[in-house]
């Protein structure tokens, strides 16, 4: 039976056809029918069997093609496959530390690390970047960076949904991801594209090239290079911050010149699309044949760009650690537990406590502004210091990364005898370097730069792979018996640069003095994303190794059976692991066919969740806060889980995930109506995630209290630790990095969950009039994600809120219905969107109260947001293209303002699956040659 695709139809069209197996005619890119012109959608994901078709796997496997690719108004390849894999979800992070550089992306409702990423079906490196401001469902995930591939060097995509662990290792648990790269020896194509956004902002360009080169050498090899350059401007979906224009109101007028730090002259604070700078890529593909037996081959990537946006505005008032000081007399300033709120001050000489006030009343512009009198003489004694004097009006830091990528592979595959052999060797590089403008080291005072270098992260991976096949003839079944088998090792490194010493450095005034042995209350390190201290900087390494096997046949003429187990060991780290997977295709009829898989998959952590550490600031309810992640092997770690284990009698570890996943799927015709039906159920047990944020600060104070050590009231931590090294409870020292912490988590197993869906695919192809073709295509998603255990019995559950924004954040239905029209030298568009209700803790701010399980929860409603594209064929091989993505100008559900703008200021919700810009139109020129 053969299976058949529409060459210029869309991915779900091309899916539906594939998966089921049935056959049309096909129809060439210019919309004429070109009759006996048939191509097998042929994948290498999924199987290992040579020349199979999407249709012949028992796992469901979408292909989208090159022309479904580019027929986009997006440039980024996560916002193809958002639009193509209806499963497949990824947005807009603006205010998100590490995530807005690299944004995590999620499949079938789980973490991005729990889909595997391949690449010419060689497993992808992961990405420096490790999500921790995720919305839930990313938190802590270090998956691949899929945005550095561009969309002209790509021949196809295959989505594999289904686990296949057993199939490729860790990390395959919610699927396989195989982009597979142009390789043509001849021939050239040439694009270039400009839009922006109907709110005039926004604007996104680009040009990109593929060239087909042939390698005179052996039998006649291919060298094919693709290469893209381009830009994105930010947008603003912003309103004033309710507090911010109080504060101007009250008489503030430093508040508004914050707008010069940012790209609105309306907020103190942004929220949009970061800026993309630079945003450069090459791919080259290429192999040389010198026999039937041998082939030499190799593919890789250079890739770079800088991502720069905004990060929440510092309040002149309250930001703890810069400005908020203790409750003090309303006139002198001197400290007061049952005075008025200040500003802190502090004293640089440190040696008379009583030198300086303890703080600035806020007394005047009703309780906005510091007290004139007692400001003025913090201004004339050269020893006090407040910062009220050189940043009145607050400051809002400007937060991003220089991001580097790079990989290569080589090697050489063949045939000897019936043996198929592919030896590879892979190395892959992700580099990091933050920066953060316009913010401050409170703790150096006066003497504080404004700029940092916070410090990088890099991920190394290097994969050496040997893999082989072989087809054993004999009388029992209708084809031969596949054997493959094979080994591989892999070795990933994760590394910390440290940060320029200002970025971390422990200044005047937070060190212990005689006059001060707390500290003065001011926060060390670069405010909003702290330094990387040369104690936290360093290299760490996770090794291991896989030996596989995998069997595949026709029984008979209906019936495909395929199985696979496979061994791997992390010998250094996590131990070992078994894990298997069978899977059958049933051809009932010639219009229908029956499919099932089961398997049992692993995620292990990664070297950098092992091991890394990261400061940043978070809401905790509507205040600023620094929270961060620490590894359980550092000081802090140990502390809090030596706590943990005192109170639940339970110590807090990381390990591996472990996972099993079932498929059940039908594939039949009604009339011209092919239809797939898809059902998945994966379970995962023991997931990593970085744990809820434990009360570093309050298990600090329960220290001090058992060892009668006396704290003044209202004391952050950096002066908590001073107090108890001075006592000799601890030493500090050994915390460097973590003293500005109130709160922090680390990664760990503490939940289980249930992720159950169904896909449906629809297609069909009709002529409108005579010399026109038409193609419709449904891809419809449900998904549905429930925690059934959250660790209650462990050392750190997880919190109702996080478990609800687990289950609710992803919208639990996707869709879309595509319409391509050909005739003569025009084709159009035509893509009906709808993506399901949603929830948004918004700022992350979750707590334990029903029913929200939230302190700031938004419900966001259905969108059906609708795309439209013209192309013209000018000339042979020209092609000029006109389009808009949400024609409409369809927005998300707005904010009440009692969260958006009286907290932080956002007018839509920032996580909403179809994006929170509105309207985007484009133009495009397209020249094949």
């Amino acid at each position: 039976m053969q299976k058949i695709f529409l060459k210029s139809t869309t991915a779900a069209c091309a899916i539906a056809l594939a998966t089921a197996g049935f056959t049309t005619t096909a129809v060439a890119q210019g919309g004429s029918v070109a009759d006996g012109e048939v191509d097998d959608v042929i994948i290498t994901v999924g199987t290992r069997r040579d020349q199979r078709s999407a249709a012949d796997t028992p796992a469901p496997v979408d292909v989208i093609g090159a022309n479904e690719i580019l027929n986009q108004g997006d440039n980024d390849i996560q916002n193809i496959l958002r639009t193509s894999v209806p499963s497949y979800n990824v947005n807009t992070y603006p205010i998100a530390d590490a995530a807005t550089i690299i944004r995590p992306a999620n499949l079938r409702g789980l973490a991005p690390d729990s889909t595997l990423v391949l690449v010419n079906n060689k497993r992808r490196h992961r990405a420096a970047v490790i999500s921790f401001l995720g919305g839930g469902v990313s938190d802590g995930a270090q998956g691949a960076d899929i945005s550095v591939i561009p969309a002209i060097a790509l021949k196809q995509v295959e989505v594999l949904r289904d686990g296949a662990s057993s199939q490729y290792g860790s990390d395959a648990i919610a699927g396989v991801i195989n982009f597979v790269l142009k390789d043509s020896p001849d021939g050239a194509s040439f694009e270039a594209e400009w839009g922006q956004t109907y709110e005039g902002d926004g604007d996104q360009w680009s040009v990109s090239a593929n060239v087909g080169l042939p390698i005179p050498v052996g039998e006649g090899g291919f060298l094919n290079i693709s290469a893209e350059y381009g830009e994105t401007d930010a947008t603003d979906r912003s309103v004033q911050r309710t507090d911010a224009a109080a504060l101007i109101a009250a008489g503030n007028t430093a508040v508004g010149d914050i707008a010069v730090n940012t790209v609105s002259a309306d907020a103190v604070q942004i929220w949009g699309q970061p800026n993309l700078n630079d945003d450069y890529t090459i791919f080259a593909n290429m192999a040389v044949p010198f026999s039937e037996a041998f082939e030499v081959y190799s593919f890789g990537n250079y890739s770079e760009r800088q991502t720069e946006g905004g990060f929440f505005f510092r309040n002149p008032t309250n930001r703890g650690g810069v400005y908020a000081g203790p409750l003090v007399d309303p006139i002198t300033g001197a400290p007061d537990p049952t005075g008025v709120a200040s500003v802190l001050v502090g004293n640089l000489a440190g040696v008379d406590a009583m030198a300086c006030p303890a703080g600035i009343p806020l007394t005047a512009g009703g309780g906005l502004l510091p007290d004139p009198t007692v400001l003025a003489a913090v201004q004339a004694d050269d020893n006090c210091f407040s910062f009220v004097e050189t940043i009145p009006g607050g400051f809002t830091p400007r937060f991003g990364g220089d991001l580097e990528d790079k990989s290569i592979v080589a090697g050489f595959r063949g045939a000897l005898g019936g043996l198929t052999y592919d030896f590879s060797y892979t190395y892959g590089r992700s580099d990091v370097d933050f920066f953060i403008n316009n913010t401050v080291n409170a703790s150096l005072g006066p003497n504080t730069p404004r700029d940092f270098t916070p410090g990088g992260y890099s991920q190394i991976d290097n994969n050496f792979n040997a893999d082989f096949s072989y087809a054993i003839p004999n009388d029992m079944f209708a084809s031969d018996l596949i054997l493959s088998f094979g080994g591989e090792h892999r070795e990933e490194q994760f590394e910390i640069r440290a940060g320029d010493p200002a970025s971390f450095e422990i200044g005047p005034l937070a060190a212990p003095s005689p006059a001060f042995p707390g500290g003065q209350g001011f926060s060390s390190s670069s405010n909003g994303f702290g330094g990387f201290t040369t104690a936290s900087a360093g290299t760490t390494s996770q090794k291991n190794y896989a030996i596989y096997g995998e069997v595949e046949a026709d029984i008979t003429d209906q019936f495909t059976l395929q199985g696979a187990v496979r061994y791997e060991d992390f010998y250094d780290s996590f131990g070992d692991t078994i894990n298997w997977k069978v899977g059958g295709l049933y051809n009932v009829t010639d219009n229908l066919v029956v499919r099932s898989t089961y398997s049992t998959g692993f995620h292990a952590p990664t070297a950098g969740q092992a091991n890394v550490t990261n400061i940043t600031t978070q809401f905790s309810g509507t205040m600023l806060v620094d929270q961060g992640t620490i590894p359980l092997s550092s000081a802090a770690g140990q502390f809090i889980a030596d706590r943990l284990e005192l109170s639940t009698g339970v110590r807090p570890a990381l390990g591996p995930e472990e996972s099993k996943n079932f498929t059940a799927g039908v594939g039949f015709g009604l009339g011209d109506i092919d239809v797939t039906i898809d059902y998945f159920r994966i379970n995962v047990d023991n997931r990593i995630s970085i744990s809820d944020q434990q009360d570093f600060l309050g298990e600090l104070l329960e220290v001090a209290m058992e060892n009668s050590v006396m704290i003044p009231s209202g004391s952050g931590t950096s002066q908590v630790l001073n107090l108890l090294d001075g006592a000799g409870v601890l030493n500090a020292a050994d915390f460097q990095g973590s003293e500005d912490l109130t709160s922090f988590g680390f990664f760990t197993n503490s939940f289980d969950t249930r992720t159950q869906g169904i896909d449906i695919v629809a297609s069909t192809n009709f002529e409108v009039y005579e010399g026109s073709n038409t193609t419709m295509a449904l891809a419809f998603n449900w998904t549905d994600t429930e925690v059934t255990d959250r660790g209650l019995d462990g050392a750190a559950p997880l919190s109702l809120g996080r478990a609800r924004q687990l289950e609710d954040t992803i919208p639990r239905t996707r869709g879309n219905v595509t319409f391509n029209h050909y005739v003569g030298p025009f084709r159009a568009l035509a893509r009906f969107n709808y993506y399901g209700k949603f929830f948004e803790c918004h700022l992350d701010a979750t707590s334990s109260t029903p029913p929200q399980f939230c302190d700031l929860p938004h419900d966001g409603k259905a969108q059906f947001p609708i795309d439209l594209e013209l192309g013209y064929d000018v000339m042979d091989n020209v092609e000029i293209i006109a389009g808009a993505q949400n024609v409409f100008d369809s927005y998300p559900t707005a904010l009440d303002p009692s969260i958006g703008a009286g907290v932080a200021g956002a007018i839509y919700p920032p996580i909403a699956p179809a994006g929170f810009n509105g309207g985007f139109y484009y133009f495009k020129l397209r020249v094949d040659l």
